[in-house]
């Protein structure tokens, strides 16, 4: 029975890792019904400080999520920028563990058996994507989401995958309802 709680517990901490949290929030005074086409801040992008493969793979995630909702590429005078940043946080997750010792007696005799609980820990890093929309006419943040989700490192598909589905999950919240 121990050891089914420590299982689902180092499971559910594991699972926790795995997930994606988002949030937004945006300027309430903005109409945006009037936005229709988007281009990147190059110079913003140019200094988040992620190696270029990764940019690339987070500039065309936000390109398909956009186009799916129906806004278009321009860079002529587009509605408006998008910029985004990242972070990383190394993150310590605790689960119990637990040390059985002790001898037994065979043949029916009494056994002896101690244990002791002990905290395990386990350490990685959370990756924070900020995606940035900037009214392009009045040069001001009008909707910014944020996610936040462990980082695959060891294959790039994984990566792919991972990267996918956090801008995939930022944007479902833009453009938010008024």
């Amino acid at each position: 029975m121990k050891k089914t709680i420590i299982i689902i517990l180092f499971l559910s901490t594991f699972i926790s890792c795995e997930s994606i949290r988002v949030s937004s929030d945006f300027n309430q005074n903005i109409d945006f019904s009037n936005l229709k086409t988007y281009a990147f801040l190059k110079e913003g992008i140019d200094k988040v400080k992620i190696n270029d493969i990764d940019k690339k793979r987070i500039l065309k995630a936000i390109d398909v999520e956009l186009y799916n909702k129906g806004f278009r590429k321009s860079s002529i005078d587009p509605d408006f920028i998008i910029n985004f940043s990242t972070e990383t946080n190394q993150k310590v997750n605790y689960y119990p563990s637990n040390n059985y010792y002790g001898s037994a007696v065979p043949y029916g005799g009494m056994s002896n058996y101690a244990s002791s609980w002990y905290l395990n820990s386990f350490k990685y890093n959370e990756g924070v994507l900020f995606i940035d929309i900037v009214d392009n006419k009045k040069n001001e943040l009008v909707w910014q989401g944020i996610g936040k989700g462990y980082i695959y490192t060891d294959r790039p598909e994984k990566k792919i995958e991972k990267i996918n589905a956090i801008v995939g999950k930022i944007l479902l919240q833009f453009p938010p309802e008024n």
